[in-house]
């Protein structure tokens, strides 16, 4: 999730009865959707011993101070691991993972029943998930072809906060809702919801 740590997990099994050394190169990054670098976050050495049909764990943690002032709106790492056999010439092994970082910032309260011409209450939820506080929050709410902005009150670490946005729908059927969080810390944080207007 964004805005915590991240940890990851190499397993390196030794198939065969001889003993083996793997030299593993590991590194990570953060990347646009297109897959292209942004910023190295990450890199890191270490070399293991396999004995004969033995596995080991390779833990590999990425703390939250690594990537978050370098990812980009597409919140994405790419980590990889080069992983070669020592006195095997030529035996190397790729290993990539691509991360997407889920945003649990945004929650939508539709009340039960939506009726037309009459006001509807719906409650906006939204959050820090980051271990430091955030200022110039930014809620960005469009329904009914219209777009409204609402400047919030900065949030401390982990803080969630609501707002109430009152709406009176003029026709039956489905409205889509859109919420767009930004803030200095990051932007572009969506949420949205189908909301079923039933007639008079």
């Amino acid at each position: 999730v964004f805005g915590k740590d991240i940890t990851l997990l190499l397993i390196l099994n030794n198939l065969s009865t001889d003993c083996k050394t793997v030299k593993v190169d590991m590194s990570a990054s953060t990347i646009l959707y297109t897959r292209r670098t942004v910023t190295e976050i990450l890199k890191a050495t270490t070399s293991v011993d396999l004995g004969s049909k033995q596995g080991k764990h390779i833990r590999l943690k990425i703390p939250y101070s690594y990537y978050g002032k370098y990812l980009t709106t597409d919140k994405r790492i790419q980590v990889t691991a080069l992983c070669e056999v020592m006195h095997r010439q030529g035996l190397k092994l790729l290993v990539e993972k691509t991360i997407i970082l889920e945003d649990t910032n945004i929650i939508i309260k539709v009340p039960r029943r939506i009726v037309v011409n009459k006001a509807a209450t719906l409650e906006i939820s939204y959050a820090n998930p980051l271990p430091e506080p955030i200022s110039r929050c930014v809620l960005l709410v469009t329904l009914m072809n219209q777009q409204v902005k609402i400047h919030l009150a900065r949030l401390a670490a982990r803080e969630r906060s609501k707002i109430y946005f009152e709406f009176t729908p003029r026709k039956a059927g489905p409205l889509q809702l859109q919420v767009d969080f930004s803030c200095d810390k990051f932007s572009h944080v969506k949420g949205f919801v189908t909301i079923a207007v039933a007639p008079a």
